[in-house]
């Protein structure tokens, strides 16, 4: 039984880690999705440079895709710093 253990390869983080990995990288996906949208000198697809788009400066773009960006690396810093489990440490 504890050959079976030795054998066991042990990850770096736990189980609760990755799950806040997998969290805080579809966190920065969705802020850069929602950063995305037409470009600002399209109209229909076709590039025109006579052509303004005011929508580049909505809200969605300015503030929350950059706020949910961020929010995503500091989910994904925590999820670097959660200890795994405790209970393996201790059983030196």
């Amino acid at each position: 039984m504890k050959k079976n253990s030795e054998n066991k390869s042990d990850l770096l983080f736990g189980k609760k880690n990755y799950i806040f990995m997998f969290i805080g990288v579809a966190v920065i996906a969705l802020g850069f999705l929602l950063m995305t949208g037409p470009d600002a000198n399209t109209v229909n697809g076709v590039y025109d440079p006579n052509s303004w788009n005011q929508d580049i400066f909505s809200f969605r773009r300015v503030r929350l895709a950059p706020t949910l960006i961020i929010l995503g690396f500091i989910i994904e810093g925590y999820a670097i710093m959660i200890h795994p489990n405790p209970s393996k440490t201790n059983k030196k």
